[in-house]
């Protein structure tokens, strides 16, 4: 005769049968508990101590990332208004550009937040010559002055979507 083993459930959610572990703590979890790793299942509370050994940003890292991506985002909006349609292909490199400087000044030092304050930088940076044409527009420049907004504005999306990427570490796969 075979003896059944005993039912086991869900450390978070008691009333949920399952037989799957977390491969960290070893506590059982549910479907909805487990987080997929390249090495298995674990679950939110090991997910979350292990992202925190991972944040090491310090405060100063904060308001330095800040005024180092803002400056060099608001150079990068001014050649935008001078270059064009060739802001499609000098913008991802600016974003680039910006990341690496953040890098260095945080002595590449991690954190989400980081990452969130440096792409916030790059548009607010941006933002001073869209603010400018803006001005212009209301003052009676004509419908010349909402085109130039455009070249500001496509260098402002493609510098801090590509600055997320770069500081985040966002793997793209096909």
């Amino acid at each position: 005769m075979t003896s059944t083993p005993p039912a086991t459930f869900c450390q978070i959610h008691p009333g949920r049968e399952t037989g799957l572990r977390c491969n960290r703590c070893d506590k059982y979890i549910c479907a909805s508990c487990a987080v997929r790793v390249p090495t298995g299942y674990r679950c939110k509370e090991c997910i979350r101590e292990q992202s925190r050994v991972y944040d090491s940003a310090q405060m100063q890292d904060y308001v330095s990332a800040f005024v180092v991506a803002s400056i060099l985002s608001f150079i990068g909006s001014l050649i935008a208004q001078m270059i064009g349609f060739f802001i499609l292909f000098i913008a991802p490199m600016a974003g680039m550009v910006i990341s690496e400087a953040v890098r260095k000044v945080v002595n590449r030092r991690r954190s989400k937040t980081l990452f969130q304050v440096a792409t916030i930088a790059v548009v607010l940076g941006g933002l001073p010559m869209i603010i400018d044409e803006l001005f212009f527009l209301f003052m009676g420049g004509g419908l010349g002055m909402l085109f130039r907004m455009l070249w500001p504005g496509i260098y402002i999306f493609l510098a801090a979507s590509s600055t997320y990427v770069r500081l985040s570490g966002i793997q793209l796969r096909r």
